[in-house]
C-alpha cells in the first residue's frame, strides 16, 4: 500500500473524535473576525471595512496555522493544547504562512492562467507549505522547496487524495445550498460560509496535516504512519520535523 492509503479516513476518525475541539478554535475565530469587522464597518464606515478585509485575510491565515498545530497535538489521543493554548501556539507562524501562503496563490493563479495544468502542479506540489512552516519550522521561502521535496515521488497520490477531498466538499456544499435555498441570498451566503468554514477547515487541515507526516515518514524510511503502538493514541506519535 501507498504511504496515503488510508489517510482520508484517518482524518475523519481524527475529527471526529476531536470535533468539538477543532470546530471551537475554527468558530472562535472566524467569530472574532466577524465581530472586529462589524465594530470597524460601525465605526469608521468605508475605511473600517477596508481594515476589515485586512484582518480576515491575516485572521485565515491564523486558522491554518491553528489547525495545523490543533491537529499535530491531538494525534497521540488527547487534546494538550486548549483553544488559547492552540491560539498562542500558532501566532509565531501567521507571519510565515500569510507570506508563503500569498506567494503560492500568485503563482498558483499565473499557472492556472497560462495553461491549467502548471497551476494544478503547483497545487499539488505546495500543498504542505503550511505544515512545512508550522511543524517543520520553515522559513516562508524554504517551505516552498521543502514541500515540494516531501511530496516528490508521490504526486499523483497528493493529486489524488485532493481532487476526492474537493468532490467530497462540493457535494457537501451542494446539499447545503438545497437545504439554505428557502432564505434569502444574503443569510443563505451567510451561513453557508460560517457552517463550511467551522466545519470544513478543520477536517482539511486533518487531511494536509496527516499527508504531510506520512510523506515525511515515508521519506526518512519509517514504517507506514498512522498505526498506533502498544499504549499509544489511534493516530501515531509525530513531533516535530522528522528529516534531518
Amino acid at each position: 500500500m501507498g504511504p496515503l492509503s488510508g489517510v482520508l479516513s484517518e482524518a475523519w476518525a481524527l475529527y471526529r473524535r476531536h470535533a468539538s475541539h477543532f470546530i471551537v478554535i475554527s468558530f472562535a475565530i472566524y467569530l472574532v473576525i466577524s465581530v472586529v469587522n462589524a465594530l470597524l464597518a460601525w465605526s469608521l464606515g468605508g475605511a473600517g471595512v477596508i481594515i476589515g478585509w485586512v484582518i480576515t485575510f491575516v485572521g485565515m491565515y491564523l486558522l491554518q496555522a491553528a489547525l495545523v498545530t490543533a491537529v499535530q497535538d491531538v494525534r497521540d489521543g488527547r487534546v494538550d493544547l486548549d483553544l488559547r493554548a492552540t491560539v498562542s501556539a500558532a501566532l509565531p507562524f501567521v507571519g510565515a504562512v500569510t507570506v508563503a501562503s500569498i506567494l503560492a496563490s500568485i503563482g498558483i493563479a499565473v499557472g492556472i492562467f497560462l495553461l491549467i495544468v502548471p497551476g494544478l502542479i503547483l497545487i499539488t506540489y505546495w500543498s504542505l507549505i503550511v505544515p512545512e512552516i508550522v511543524i517543520g519550522r520553515s522559513g516562508p521561502f524554504d517551505a516552498f522547496s521543502r514541500s515540494w521535496r516531501t511530496v516528490s515521488g508521490y504526486g499523483w497520490n497528493v493529486f489524488a487524495t485532493f481532487i476526492l477531498v474537493f468532490l467530497a466538499l462540493l457535494v457537501g456544499e451542494i446539499v447545503l445550498a438545497l437545504i439554505l435555498s428557502v432564505l434569502p441570498v444574503a443569510w443563505r451566503n451567510l451561513i453557508s460560509d460560517l457552517v463550511v468554514g467551522t466545519l470544513v477547515t478543520p477536517y482539511i487541515a486533518a487531511v494536509v496535516t496527516l499527508v504531510y507526516y506520512r510523506l515525511t515518514a515515508a521519506h526518512s524510511g519509517q514504517g507506514q504512519p498512522g498505526q498506533a503502538e502498544p499504549g499509544q493514541g489511534g493516530y501515531g506519535q509525530y513531533s516535530g520535523d522528522e528529516r534531518a
